[in-house]
C-alpha cells in the first residue's frame, strides 16, 4: 500500500483534544515566537558582552557557531525525532501530536510554528545539555545563536507553506519542502537548509525540485 502523504489542504485547524485548554497550546499565531524568543536572544548576548566580559568578536564566534550548529539540529530532529513512528497506540498518538498532524494537515496557519508549550521545555533541555559542554558566558553567545536559527527555521517554515516566491533561493527552499510534503516524505528533512540533506544523501533525485 502506498505510504499516505496528505489528507487536507485546508488552512483551517484540525481538533487534536477534546479539552479546550489542550487543544489552545497547539496553536500558535506565527509571531508569537519572534514576540518571545528575540528578547531571549538579546538577554544570552547581552550576559556574554555584560557579565561575561566576553569580547565583542569571540560573542559573534559563538553566536555564528550556535547559528550554524542549528542546521544540524533542524535536519537531526526532522529526520529522526519528528519523523520517528513508534509502532504502539501511544507512541503513533505522540507522533500525530508533534508531526504527524503538520503532514497531514500542511496548510494549517496555526501549526506551521512551534507552540511555545513545546518550545520552552525543548529549549530548556537543550540548553542544559548545552551547558555540559560550554562555560556559563560562552553558552550564552552560542545558545543566542542557536534560538536565531531556531527562529528563522520557524519562520521560513511558515513562509514555505504560505508565501508565494516566484525565483531565488527561497523558491528553491520551498521547493525542496514541498517535495518533502507532497511527493517523497522520506527524503527532503531540511527546511532552513538543505546542505544536510546534500551531507546525508537524503535529498531529491535531480530535477525533482525543477
Amino acid at each position: 500500500m502506498a505510504k499516505k502523504l496528505y489528507v487536507s489542504n485546508s488552512t483551517e485547524s484540525s481538533r487534536m483534544f477534546k479539552n479546550d485548554f489542550l487543544e489552545s497550546l497547539t496553536k500558535v499565531h506565527w509571531s508569537v515566537p519572534l514576540i518571545f524568543w528575540i528578547p531571549v536572544i538579546v538577554f544570552f548576548v547581552w550576559r556574554a558582552l555584560g557579565p561575561g566580559n566576553l569580547s565583542v568578536g569571540t560573542v559573534i564566534g559563538y553566536y555564528l557557531f550556535g547559528l550554524a550548529f542549528w542546521t544540524l539540529a533542524e535536519y537531526v530532529l526532522h529526520r529522526w525525532v519528528f519523523h520517528y513512528e513508534p509502532s504502539s497506540k501511544w507512541g503513533q498518538r505522540i507522533h500525530f501530536i508533534f508531526h504527524g498532524v503538520h503532514h497531514d494537515f500542511p496548510k494549517d496557519r496555526l501549526r506551521l510554528v512551534m507552540p511555545l508549550s513545546a518550545s520552552i521545555p525543548m529549549a530548556a533541555i537543550i540548553y542544559f545539555l548545552f551547558s555540559l559542554f560550554f562555560g556559563e558566558y560562552t553558552l550564552g553567545a552560542f545558545f543566542g545563536g542557536f534560538l536565531m536559527g531556531y527562529l528563522i527555521y520557524d519562520e521560513c517554515h511558515y513562509a514555505m507553506h504560505h508565501a508565494n516566491f516566484k525565483s531565488g533561493l527561497f523558491k528553491k527552499i520551498k521547493d525542496h519542502h514541498m517535495l518533502h510534503h507532497y511527493a517523497e516524505p522520506d527524503r527532503g528533512f531540511g527546511v532552513s537548509s538543505m546542505i544536510w540533506d546534500v551531507i546525508f544523501g537524503s535529498g531529491f533525485k535531480r530535477g525533482r525540485g525543477k
